[in-house]
């Protein structure tokens, strides 16, 4: 069963629903080949939500590594990622970058108004993450990291002057549907699809995300 969310923006989102972090994980693996590793969860207190980390003002409660080797934690078998949330099924689902896709982290009006301008010039777009703390994330091919910055120049902007982010090795993103405490979960703004299988290059996406940021400060 699928939800969409209610808005002006984010009239197309889809949000899953029914369908366990376990199943999901296991999900990715199989279908994306996407590696997966098990973050923080939330547990209740007294009626409140609180990050498993048990700090009380956790900037990402339940959404972030548990612990500081995570990156050798996650893996692309699903018979592995099955056991690592039997052991704790409410663990957020986390995706490391770097390995089978970067992503370019944007603010979420910037995510929408390029998306809108993305989809006018009929470009080849991957999957995109919408998450609760108001950013937007664009899956692309490994290798943006290290790009970006150079191309963000050639379009006459500075890296610093754009809340346009890359993340690749050594870094990671919440997938669907894991949730940000209280303030709700991280949904697909371009869910995974047959379509988006084969991710764009940083390149094709660039100058649309740093326009839209640039509009956007």
């Amino acid at each position: 069963m699928e939800e969409t969310i209610v808005g002006t923006e984010a009239a197309q989102i889809p949000q899953q629903r029914g369908e366990s972090l376990l199943e999901t994980a296991v999900r990715y693996v199989e279908e994306r080949h996407w590696d997966v590793f098990p973050g923080t969860w939330l547990e209740a207190v007294d009626g409140l939500q609180y990050c498993s980390c048990g700090d009380a003002s956790c900037p990402a409660p339940g959404a972030h590594p548990a612990r500081p080797d995570w990156a050798t934690q996650a893996t692309g078998s699903a018979t592995v990622a099955r056991r690592m949330w039997q052991k704790q099924p409410t663990a957020s689902i986390l995706l490391p970058t770097g390995r089978t896709f970067d992503a370019l982290s944007v603010p979420e009006s910037a995510g929408f108004l390029a998306l809108a301008r993305m989809e006018r010039m009929e470009l080849t777009l991957g999957p995109v993450t919408l998450t609760p703390d108001r950013r937007m994330h664009f899956f692309v091919l490994p290798g943006a990291s290290a790009k970006v910055p150079d191309l963000v120049r050639t379009l006459g902007w500075t890296p610093s002057s754009l809340r346009l982010t890359p993340l690749g090795e050594g870094g990671y993103v919440a997938a669907p549907p894991t949730r940000f405490g209280s303030r709700g979960a991280v949904q697909w703004a371009r869910r995974p699809t047959h379509a988006n299988r084969w991710l764009p290059d940083a390149e094709e996406l660039v100058s649309p995300l740093a326009y839209a940021c640039g509009r956007d400060k």
